[in-house]
């Protein structure tokens, strides 16, 4: 990671159920926080077209005609909308890190997803991250992700890598991130909410209320320290009288949005109840000094006690024809070829 990085975080509202229109606003903000000399900025969980606040509608009959709305306001990645927002990228020179909900790639599916589109400072889809477990009622909107959606990218700034609301509780996800070498991490969520012991019972924070009492703060810190990773925690914010109708008492898009450091310290304190784009400059130094302390990646990993087996094969409709490894090894020695080096070659091009 650069020693010093100035990044963003947009608590901009979408424009709810229009695609097109969200797509704009975003352009926007990415040209704003460009202008104000920012090389990263990061938009909420499903940023692209609004979280679906109307998952638990009843009747079925309703819920079925959200869905049909949300399906024609989801985008492809790749897709026309991520062109246009590479280009707003190219030329602010600026890494973006969208939430949106996906239409499935495979020909014939209208399976959606919930997922974050990374794009580079030229304008290039970098890739995209899907949720590996949509939470509670998520399960009756969107898929799952898979192995292929454990990733992270490399960039001039650092090392980048982005999660999903609830996915910030996965233990072995998170452990996951930290290995492959994370130093960067965007945690997008649908909102921000106070909880009446536990998550059955949670509403949106107001003006008053503790915010100590959501769980996003708790996760977003503890993932910071332990990873020691830089947290640019982006929150949707959506005003009370642009909320959708069929929310059924699950209105919790207020914001809150905030930045933290490698120690879980906040640079910048969660803020509520507005449109605003936070910025801070990341200083490496916090993250030496963390390190120092606690490296998950060094001294302080039992690597020879403890390991992650990272599984699965992509999700796909079709199985791609087994490579016969231990044929191909015999033939590169038989002819003297490097047979290590050309087995890690093939299976990098699977």
């Amino acid at each position: 990671m650069r020693d010093k990085v100035k990044v963003a975080v947009a608590q901009i509202s979408p424009v709810f159920m229009d695609k097109e229109a969200t797509v704009d606003v975003t352009c926007k903000a990415i040209e704003e926080a460009g202008r104000k000399g920012a090389e990263l900025i990061v938009f909420s969980e499903t940023h692209i077209p609004g979280y679906p606040y109307w998952r638990g509608t009843n009747p079925i009959s309703k819920w079925s005609d959200n869905q049909v709305e949300y399906m024609k306001n989801a985008i492809s990645i790749p897709g026309p909308e991520t062109e246009v927002l590479g280009d707003a990228c190219r030329s602010s020179e600026i890494i973006s890190v969208i939430g949106a909900t996906e239409l499935s790639d495979i020909k014939g599916s209208n399976t959606l997803y919930n997922s974050i589109v990374f794009i580079g400072k030229d304008g290039s889809l970098l890739g995209r991250h899907r949720k590996l477990m949509p939470t509670h009622g998520e399960r009756t909107v969107w898929g799952t992700g898979g192995r292929e959606d454990i990733i992270v990218f490399d960039t001039d700034i650092g090392t980048v890598g982005g999660l999903i609301c609830y996915e910030h509780h996965m233990t072995l996800l998170k452990a996951a991130m930290s290995y492959m070498g994370e130093e960067i991490h965007c945690a997008l969520w649908d909102g921000y909410w106070v909880m009446d012991r536990h998550p059955g019972k949670k509403r949106r924070f107001r003006v008053g209320d503790n915010h100590h009492l959501c769980d996003i703060e708790y996760a977003s810190k503890e993932y910071a320290i332990e990873t020691q990773n830089f947290v640019l925690s982006a929150c949707q914010y959506i005003p009370d009288d642009m909320m959708p109708e069929d929310t059924q008492d699950f209105n919790i898009a207020s914001g809150g949005s905030s930045i933290i450091n490698p120690a879980g310290v906040y640079i910048v304190e969660p803020v509520f109840d507005k449109e605003t784009i936070l910025y801070a400059e990341l200083d490496q130094d916090d993250r030496r000094h963390t390190k120092a302390y606690i490296d998950a990646l060094g001294h302080y990993a039992r690597w020879d006690v403890l390991r992650l087996d990272i599984r699965g094969e992509p999700n796909r409709p079709f199985t791609a024809p087994e490579i016969p490894y231990s044929k191909i090894r015999e033939v590169a020695i038989r002819y003297g070829v490097d047979a290590d080096k050309l087995e890690k070659m093939l299976r990098e091009l699977e």
